[in-house]
């Protein structure tokens, strides 16, 4: 239905702009601490943090850091925190063994977490591209990324990182029937209390960038992952992978990327009604900073007005480098 709006001057829609209580007052969407969730990044060795280059101000930290990190977030009321390794070609295999293995950093930053930060929600990543010695989310075999046999792996993968005490795990590897596999896996192992966050619609998009510097997937990656992750010019396609997700006991949904893909956002919303959230992703926090760098943006300002818009979008949350940052400027 279209809004009626009376003529000028009955209607001044300024009058409700006019002090900063009337503003509040007309506001129609609201961002929170509770409305974030922060990725990490893990890296092997004791007490140590190294600068990713492509994204100012995020850095790898070794399992230790990253527990001290949760701890910090749960203080601020950061509501999850989200765990990605970096690992090195040496631990990269065709076999991707690593990815179950109870003891990897995924693993053990779980563990970390939970010693020190009880309260705070852990989130994990279920892809191979961190441990697969060709950078892609699945087995490559013939020079194609196959489905069923990742998927097994993506199962094996996903019950170690329960049994280690993740809440949640968010699978991101795009791989057809993963979630009806994986939930059936949980239910088995007695993991029914699980969340499934899954990455539903992840476009096959350049703003990746940083983030593959971050994980160390750049230089491994061979080809690109097109067959596997979604077209950036389709949209009536996320909505069919929403349906297939929820069908097979996803819980929750992402898009990703976020601030170019907010239409996603809002038609699955719309149409759905779960919860939705986005992945401000790497390359969209990488070009804020850039131009924050220059003296081109004001940088408190464009990170919330940014993080609001995926509100306003209708997402519930949003996974984003800013987390910190915003939750400090709402306590202030």
């Amino acid at each position: 239905m279209t809004p009626t709006v009376p003529p000028f001057p009955a209607a001044r829609l300024r009058r409700m702009r006019k002090s900063p209580a009337l503003r509040a007052m007309m506001r129609e969407n609201t961002l929170t601490v509770d409305d974030l969730i922060w990725p990490v990044f893990v890296m092997a060795g004791q007490d140590d943090e190294t600068p990713v280059a492509s994204m100012p101000g995020v850095v790898r930290r070794t399992v230790d850091r990253v527990a001290k990190a949760a701890k910090e977030a749960q203080d601020l009321g950061i509501p999850a925190i989200c765990i990605f390794p970096y690992t090195g070609m040496e631990s990269r295999t065709e076999d991707c063994a690593e990815a179950w293995s109870p003891d990897n950093l995924t693993n053990q930053a779980i563990r970390a977490i939970k010693d020190v930060a009880p309260e705070i929600a852990v989130m994990t990543d279920i892809a191979l591209d961190p441990y697969n010695i060709n950078g892609h989310d699945g087995f490559v075999e013939d020079g194609i990324i196959v489905n069923d046999r990742t998927v097994e792996a993506l199962v094996k993968m996903a019950l170690a990182q329960a049994e280690a005490g993740a809440d949640i795990l968010g699978p991101s590897d795009m791989m057809d029937g993963r979630i009806g596999a994986i939930r059936t896996a949980l239910e088995a192992d007695g993991h029914r209390d699980v969340t499934i966050l899954s990455y539903t619609a992840k476009y096959a998009s350049a703003f990746y960038g940083p983030f593959r510097d971050a994980v160390g997937a750049a230089s491994a990656l061979k080809g690109d992952k097109n067959t596997y992750q979604m077209n950036p010019g389709n949209s009536d396609e996320a909505l069919r992978l929403v349906q297939r997700d929820l069908n097979e006991g996803a819980d929750m949904v992402m898009v990703k990327p976020g601030m170019p893909y907010l239409d996603i956002c809002r038609r699955v919303k719309d149409q759905f009604g779960v919860p939705t959230f986005a992945y401000q992703v790497s390359g969209e926090y990488a070009m804020i900073q850039a131009a924050v760098a220059n003296g081109w943006l004001d940088g408190d300002k464009v990170m919330m007005e940014a993080l609001l818009g995926f509100k306003r979008a209708g997402c519930d949350g949003v996974l984003t480098y800013f987390a910190p940052a915003a939750a400090r400027l709402m306590q202030e």
